[in-house]
């Protein structure tokens, strides 16, 4: 290894002067403490590396030690219900030996190389392995089998296999003979430089949702498996809540939750909360599903920068085993405030508000590697991408909110006045979108009902309706309205206080099976169309809400247990009751 001197230091930013060995991308250790960083920028005459650590006390003369290897993270058992750092240091191993600060310097392995797992090979001598295929498995938690398999770019014939039993993950469990005559040694644990994808064999279309529980999501604006979201919203709206959701009750197999420039304490409470949470699929803890990353506000920028990759490169490992991945990370904003900062210092041209010009490119680089895919050894898995984004003041002009909306199809915005009003899920359902309806219709219309669109289309234009006219309301009062516009806004209150409204500390509504989604929709869209013909006939909608309908319909969320769906059936038939005694 060639040693290099620092000449200039500039935050994380360090600058080596006179010509190197030193390539593009390759990990580095940085001064007397060996401080990791990573090459950004090579000239014939400088090299300039961004630091993963606080550069504190760094000095110029101290040395740069090249590693000849990209940024990687390390794959194998052990990653489940851990918690890393940016660059992937587990952070319970840091605490027990800083304490609560991470020490500089600080080496430790990933994942735990002494502890032995319980392996059953898969291959015997003899046969031939290519990139991707699965040569044993061991449990790795209570609710995941970790699969060992064949690094992508490796294919050979076995010549060695080790028996069954208890294994670390670097001791070797086959040996494999490539073409060229070498021997490869296969262990349980792989190296992958985090911002290259890993391989797979073919794309497939996004045809199953990924369902959540939150009504406001699955029924109104949905995500495939495979999918990509954006959640942007100000100060307060209830993004993380959101993500907290949908990481605790989504159908995903493994959830990775990347909180990219959060505050502390907010890291604390996913910990706390995921270790006391049983899993509703399995019965277990749901950390036993679970990675989190946590690189919080007050760690180094530049490691801000690649928990993103970190966190996608571990969704694209458990994917290649042919799980479904959900990755959540919170917030890209942060994220791309890193990359401004890192700009900055590099004298980079800045665009639109200071961001680097290759903002949407980067952003580009992690939605695309969401997908449903054909893995290389034919199994099937997905990784749902789930970013919330952060805009100053709830502008949704600015540049992160815009460019992330051209890299994803589902689009939550949540509002500030409706999170003020104790509505949550906050999320505005005239300004969200998604564009995966059309592609979920046939999975909802075989698995739920045939008319499962088409009710949740006429919700969507009750609730448009509506919101044209409370323009009308504001100007004049409600009072001068026909009634039946008085029945569209009745109903509309039911839809978004009963249905699009959801409690995350009651026990029925925290997660709601589409079943019953769909039941809701079905029984308020019942009230619609009977009142709508009572009010056709000349009744006034007065004696229609002295029913108490409307409001007994808003509570039907806690009403009707979730699992005791046939009570929907009793509102039906009151509906018709009631309604009945009007018209006669």
């Amino acid at each position: 290894m060639r040693e290099n001197l620092i000449f200039g230091i500039n935050g994380p930013v360090v600058t080596v002067k006179g010509h190197t060995d030193l390539s593009m991308m390759e990990t580095v250790y940085v001064g007397n403490a060996r401080l990791i960083g990573e090459v950004i920028k090579v000239n014939a005459d400088s090299t300039t590396i961004q630091v993963y650590e606080e550069t504190t006390g760094l000095k110029p003369g101290e040395p740069v030690i090249s590693t000849g290897s990209a940024l990687s993270v390390t794959l194998g058992p052990g990653i489940i219900g851990n918690i890393f750092d940016g660059i992937e240091r587990p952070l319970p191993e840091i605490k027990n030996k800083f304490g609560a600060f991470i020490g500089r310097g600080a080496d430790f392995n990933a994942i735990n190389t002494e502890k032995k797992y319980s392996v059953t090979v898969t291959v015997k001598p003899g046969d031939k392995l290519k990139g991707g295929d699965i040569f044993a498995t061991c449990p790795e938690s209570s609710a995941i089998v970790h699969k060992a398999m064949v690094s992508p770019y490796i294919c050979g014939e076995v010549t060695e296999v080790a028996a069954d039993g208890e294994y670390t993950v670097n001791d070797t469990i086959v040996k494999l003979k490539k073409d060229n005559g070498e021997i490869e040694e296969l262990t349980l644990s792989q190296k992958w430089p985090i911002r290259t994808p890993r391989p797979i064999k073919k794309r497939l279309p996004a045809t199953k949702p990924l369902i959540t529980g939150q009504r406001v999501i699955d029924s109104v604006f949905p995500i495939a498996k495979g999918g990509a979201a954006a959640i942007p919203g100000g100060f307060g709206t209830g993004k993380t809540m959101t993500q907290h959701q949908l990481a605790k009750w989504c159908d995903a197999d493994i959830i990775i939750y990347v909180g990219c420039g959060e505050r502390g304490n907010e890291m604390t409470q996913v910990l706390s909360e995921f270790s006391e949470i049983t899993d509703p699929k399995s019965g277990k803890p749901l950390l036993d599903r679970t990675v989190l990353i946590a690189n919080t506000s007050n760690m180094p920028v530049a490691a801000r920068e690649a928990s993103i990759y970190t966190g996608i490169t571990l969704a694209e490992y458990y994917r290649d085993m042919g799980y479904h991945t959900a990755l959540m990370a919170d917030s890209t904003s942060r994220w791309a405030e890193a990359l401004r900062e890192i700009s900055g210092r590099l004298e980079e041209m800045p665009a639109d508000e200071g961001f680097p010009a290759y903002l949407p490119s980067r952003l580009s680089e992690f939605y695309e590697r969401s997908g449903y895919v054909e893995n290389l050894n034919g199994t099937e898995g997905s990784i749902s991408l789930i970013g919330a984004v952060s805009p100053q003041g709830s502008d949704f002009s600015e540049p992160v909110t815009q460019n992330t909306k051209r890299y994803t199809r589902c689009f939550w915005a949540l509002d500030k006045a409706l999170a003020y009003a104790r509505h949550y899920p906050a999320i505005n359902w005239t300004l969200s979108y998604s564009e995966y309806t059309n592609d979920l219709s046939n999975w909802y219309r075989d698995n739920i009902s045939p008319l499962f669109m088409s009710y949740r289309d006429e919700i969507c234009s009750l609730l448009l309706e509506e919101n044209s006219l409370m323009e009308i309301v504001k100007l004049i009062g409600s009072d001068v309205l026909p009634d039946d516009q008085k029945l569209i806004i009745e109903i509309a209150r039911v839809i978004r206080v009963g249905f699009l409204q959801q409690n995350a500390f009651h026990k029925d509504d925290t997660f709601v099976p589409l079943e019953k989604q769909f039941k809701m929709m079905e029984v308020i869209l019942h009230l619609y169309h009977r009142a709508k013909t009572v009010t056709e006939r000349q009744i006034p909608i007065s004696k229609i809400t002295a029913t108490g309908l409307f409001d007994k319909l808003i509570q039907i969320k806690y009403d009707i247990p979730n699992d005791k769906l046939q009570m929907f059936d009793l509102y039906m038939q009151e509906i018709d009751e009631e309604l009945d005694k009007i018209l006669k």
